[in-house]
């Protein structure tokens, strides 16, 4: 009976360039939440003191919503 050695090493770098195209994933993702809570941010504080009361917030409310 023949075995066969199924398990290699990783090319030159290889290891290297996953951990890079990780980080960037990983900055795009962090940055797309960013986004997002700005975007929540701004679109909250154009609303009325009564629009904000009538959804259950403050005026004080809104700074802390992307945090």
């Amino acid at each position: 009976m023949a075995a066969y050695e199924t398990s290699r090493a990783a090319p030159f770098g290889a290891i290297s360039i996953f951990r890079f195209v990780q980080s960037l994933g990983e900055v795009a993702t962090r940055f797309s939440a960013w986004n997002d809570a700005r975007v929540t941010r701004k679109a909250l504080s154009k609303l009325t003191d009564r629009e904000l009361d009538d959804i259950g917030l403050c005026r004080g409310d809104v700074d802390l919503i992307g945090r």
